[in-house]
């Protein structure tokens, strides 16, 4: 018997979107939204944490098991519900549409769009890098300071808003982009086949380079000879609660979860290929196998940079060392542990390299994130739950051009505000939430609709998914009692959209009911 939730997805299966994404296409969209600029430099906040070779590996290594074990369940249901929205649709069809609009919610107002603008301001900081003239010390539009303030947990200010430089960079690569998408998902999709492969091959050249040229025997004694130092159970690890918090003493598995937010987040927007689902070709096939593959690759990756890192530089360092070996990968010069290893390896001009890298890493990343996250907004406004405009497409190019814009929009207005890097670590805790839910949603689907055609089943069902919920959930507690300035206020961030979700619900309502009356009058 058919559900009523059942022909609803079945309806919204639109037909106006053009298949321009083929299998090679949606795993460079995997791998492309995955690799940014973190893997290059976070690995130094966890080894500061963990205090232990074996553990930065084990950080990395939980989070590839995490990731790999999210795409095979979302795979499941991308290929059931191969739409515009992908995990907005998921939560939606499986928990109720509120679900779906708070994820909506949350991405437009920060985690995608604050994501977009993060990146884009990465890509004018390496870039300074090659020509130091584009600094963010270079004002061309100051408004002023915004000086430090804490509400609890939260601390905001400290910065300085206009534009300046570096976030006019930014901005005009941000509106490069989303031109470049407005003219065709085939134009997005050939940029993201392009710099994915480039990054893929930087990254790839980092791990062979830095282990054939950079290796150094005092590292690797250090981190290989004592590579289990503080990995035990019965070892005590020292985490600082909350912002100028006391120190308090962790165990093993505490120490991880809380070391993992830098290791997830730079393992983050896997699923954004399922957003574009109604462009991919053949997406009950396609979908579920590019989220494998390209999940699979970038762990790889990341596990393989992590070890050589380990090859070139010691894990403990002196903050005040004078170079590089001596300030090891815990205090690398702002945490840039990938151009530390290059500068082993090339010398001086080993930053450039890396940092051309980077902007390589970091322009492709942008367009993966432009591309799939106006695909959510669209699905929104389909359901009358975001400005209708949004949910149309282009005529002739058949993109959702309003719905990219308003993205670029606010993107670019978080570049000039200053606040984006701060909002965007308090979204990694809500974006696991909605991990947790989505993936609890596949239980309540194979409970509510079994017998909705499903392409591919989730390998390991149900032992996996569930594996995956708790350690997401034990994640979620650690931060919750030991980083309360990432938690609290990412909830307050999703909370919000509660009365939004009111208001628009409301309006789609009373539209529906002015519809059909002129309707039965016409």
């Amino acid at each position: 018997m058919t559900t009523q939730s059942q022909v609803r997805v079945s309806i919204r299966e639109s037909t106006e979107f053009v298949k321009g994404i083929n299998l090679t296409s949606a795993t460079t969209l995997v791998i492309g939204s995955m690799i940014g600029s973190g893997i290059f430099i976070v690995s130094a906040d966890i080894a500061r944490l963990v205090e232990s070779p074996a553990l930065l590996i084990l950080a990395w290594t939980v989070t590839g098991f995490m990731t790999i074990v999210g795409a095979l369940s979302y795979g499941e249901l991308a290929a059931m519900m191969p739409k515009a929205g992908g995990q907005y649709v998921f939560l939606r069809e499986s928990l109720g549409p509120l679900w779906g609009f708070l994820y909506g919610w949350s991405m437009f107002a920060v985690i995608q769009t604050g994501t977009i603008a993060a990146v884009g301001v990465a890509f004018g900081k390496f870039l300074g890098v090659l020509f130091p003239a584009i600094s963010g010390d270079r004002w061309l539009w100051h408004l002023g300071h915004v000086p430090k303030w804490s509400v609890g947990p939260l601390a905001l200010g400290n910065m300085d808003v206009g534009l300046n430089l570096q976030n006019l960079i930014a901005i005009a690569t941000i509106v490069l982009l989303t031109s470049i998408n407005v003219l065709g998902v085939r134009s997005g999709a050939a940029v993201q086949n392009i710099f994915t492969f480039s990054k893929t091959a930087a990254l790839l050249g980092l791990v062979l380079i830095g282990a054939a040229l950079g290796s150094n025997a005092e590292a690797i004694r250090q981190n290989f000879g004592h590579f289990w130092q503080n990995a035990s159970f019965s070892s005590l690890h020292p985490v600082q609660v909350g912002s100028g918090g006391p120190i308090a003493l962790v165990g093993l598995l505490t120490i991880l979860a809380v070391a993992q937010v830098g290791s997830l987040f730079s393992s983050d927007a896997w699923a954004n290929v399922t957003f574009t689902a109604a462009e991919v070709e053949n997406p009950r096939r396609n979908l579920p196998l590019s989220l494998v593959l390209g999940t699979s690759i970038v762990i790889l990756l990341y596990i393989a940079a992590n070890f050589v890192y380990l090859m070139v530089l010691p894990l403990h360092g002196d903050p005040h060392g004078t170079t590089i070996l001596a300030r090891g990968i815990q205090y690398a010069a702002d945490d840039r542990v990938g151009t530390a290893v290059m500068q082993q390896a090339f010398g001086a001009s080993g930053a450039a390299l890396m940092a051309i890298a980077i902007l390589i890493s970091t322009f492709g990343c942008n367009n993966g994130l432009i591309l799939s996250g106006a695909r959510i907004y669209y699905a929104m406004a389909e359901d009358g739950l975001f400005f209708r405009s949004t949910g149309r497409l282009h005529p002739k190019y058949k993109t959702p051009a309003v719905s990219l814009t308003v993205q670029t929009l606010w993107a670019c207005i978080l570049c000039l505000s200053g606040t984006y890097g701060q909002l965007l670590d308090l979204t990694m805790f809500a974006q696991i939430a909605f991990y947790i839910l989505t993936i609890a949603g596949l239980f309540v689907l194979r409970r509510t609709q079994p017998d909705t055609p499903r392409p591919y089943r989730a390998i390991g069902y149900p032992v996996l998914p569930a594996i995956y919920i708790a350690m997401a959930i034990f994640i979620e507690i650690v931060l919750l009692r030991y980083k309360p300035q990432y938690t609290w206020p990412g909830l307050i961030i999703v909370l919000l959209g509660i009365p939004v979700y009111l208001f628009w619900s409301r309006s789609a309502r009373l539209h529906r009911s002015i519809s059909e009356l002129q309707n039965e009058a016409g």
